[in-house]
């Protein structure tokens, strides 16, 4: 039995089929269980739950971002190399959108009614760093997974104390993105320059305040 090569059509209806699971289906992932599996359920009230629902929907949006950027990249990456890495990445990335997916749905809280946007959006942006060429690519990786580390540690000081399973869910979070930035930077990614690292900054801004409230 001989095995096929995949070609271009073959990687496009591969994302295809990916940018549907991320927005409307099951994430797919590496299969790692939740951080939260047994961390004690905590009683929160009304006002903790809220602000939990909308802090967790809030990072579901930037890992549905976080698919569409990986994705986009692995389209228009140079190397066979850089797109395995890429993937790689986008899947335990898939994880981090499972595990915000369940806890979600444990704190009754919904995703984003934005997130076909960001996910659009996120996509030709990835797409464009990948055209770019393969160094800059990866230091947008590196740029990326820095302010997502940023993004993370202001969410651990606003979740209500007492909620130790979302805690639990951005702390493991957190170290992956850490590990993704230094395999970026040691594969030889590019500083970027700082107009355009403020400017992800800003979008990141953006899309952080509409999937609070929407």
């Amino acid at each position: 039995m001989t095995t096929r090569h995949l070609n271009s059509v073959d990687h496009t209806l591969i994302h295809f089929d990916q940018a549907l699971r991320t927005l409307f289906g099951q994430p797919q992932g590496t299969g790692r269980e939740s951080p939260s599996k047994n961390v004690p359920v905590s009683e929160l009230d009304n006002t903790a739950r809220t602000r939990a629902g909308r802090l967790m929907r809030v990072n579901h949006a930037g890992e549905v971002c976080a698919q569409a950027l990986y994705q986009g990249q692995a389209l228009t990456a140079r190397s066979v190399e850089m797109r395995a890495q890429l993937e790689q990445s986008a899947r335990e990335e898939g994880d981090h959108l499972r595990w915000c997916q369940g806890r979600l749905e444990e704190l009754g809280a919904r995703k984003s009614l934005l997130n076909p946007l960001w996910y659009a959006g996120s996509l030709v942006l990835g797409a464009a760093a990948g055209l770019a060429g393969d160094r800059w690519s990866l230091g947008f990786v590196v740029e990326t997974e820095r302010q997502v580390e940023d993004h993370l540690d202001t969410h651990l000081t606003r979740l209500p104390p007492e909620d130790l399973r979302s805690r639990s869910i951005l702390g493991q979070m957190k170290a992956d993105e850490i590990h993704h930035a230094q395999v970026a930077k040691t594969a030889g990614g590019a500083p970027l320059p700082r107009p355009l690292a403020l400017a992800m900054k800003a979008a990141s801004k953006m899309m952080t305040h509409g999937a609070y409230w929407v």
